[in-house]
């Protein structure tokens, strides 16, 4: 029964961050990558403080070592501020279908950095899953050169999985002390704390925002962190990441079909062969045992 519940919050996690992919583009249109960022973490923060303080939840976070809370620091900041301004800028340059089929290689990295600090085994399964990988963005780059891709947003969109990978891993551990909803909101307060230092730089863009990015932030920001990011959290005190990752992995398909039949992004047969094989060599990276 925890394997299909696990099973079912990772679908949900998939669909929101698959959404979210696509509403962030939307948002994006005339704002930086870091201010689409500060607003989407403020407006998630805020709902998860009014749901601590009411709830009571705060006190439980109160009670957390200094240790545990560094570590939530760290994991917010890698996987909400530093690998999601890689991806934004990466999504600004190159558009949603171009993108994701290059950042879903986060697996790769988060069993690589399982293996070199935690001992891992890597087995031949394992690496079947990270040639499949390395094709699906040779594949996409090359369309993309076809295409003129940026050079600058293909660095963006491998640096951005390497910085999520930190993040899971440390998740893996968090969860062992922290139940999941308070270590989903405390990743975002985390992420928003640290996010912050770029206020006084992008002060003037934040006060153009307009209501109608606010609100598509506002949706960004409900699928992507709050639902999507806390089904994940759930499905990996469930499951652990080794089934919760393959399973939220077919994000790319929803947000690459979305990209092509809502935001008109040019389909390419290159694109899409390279979504395939990227997912199937997530598939077979995180289902190893």
């Amino acid at each position: 029964m925890d394997t299909l519940i696990g099973a079912l919050l990772a679908l949900i996690a998939a669909f929101g961050w698959g959404t979210a992919s696509v509403l962030i583009k939307l948002g994006m249109r005339n704002k930086g990558a870091i201010t689409v960022n500060i607003i989407r973490l403020y407006i998630t923060t805020s709902v998860y403080l009014s749901i601590f303080l009411i709830a009571g939840k705060y006190k439980g976070i109160l009670s957390l070592s200094p240790e545990i809370i560094l570590v939530t620091f760290i994991s917010g900041l890698f996987g909400f501020v530093i690998g999601d301004y890689f991806y934004f800028n990466a999504l600004k340059l190159m558009g949603v279908s171009k993108t994701v089929p290059i950042t879903s290689s986060y697996p790769l990295w988060t069993m690589l950095w399982a293996w070199m600090f935690f001992g891992k085994k890597i087995t031949t399964q394992t690496l079947l899953g990270a040639l499949f990988i390395f094709l699906a963005i040779v594949i996409v780059r090359k369309g993309g050169l076809e295409e003129r891709l940026s050079p600058k947003g293909f660095v963006y969109a491998i640096l951005a999985p390497i910085s999520w990978s930190i993040a899971i891993v440390l998740l893996d551990f968090l969860s062992l002390y922290i139940d999941p909803f308070s270590l989903a909101g405390l990743r975002m307060i985390s992420a928003a704390i640290g996010i912050s230092v770029f206020l006084p730089k992008h002060s003037k863009e934040l006060k153009v925002v307009t209501k109608n990015e606010i609100g598509v932030l506002s949706g960004a920001a409900l699928v992507g962190l709050i639902i999507g990011q806390y089904a994940f959290v759930k499905s990996v005190s469930f499951v652990g990441s080794h089934i919760s990752t393959p399973i939220s992995a077919i994000n790319p398909i929803i947000s690459s079909l979305l990209a092509v039949t809502l935001l008109k992004e040019p389909p390419n047969s290159k694109i899409f062969v390279g979504l395939i094989l990227a997912v199937v060599g997530v598939v077979l990276i995180s289902t190893v045992h």
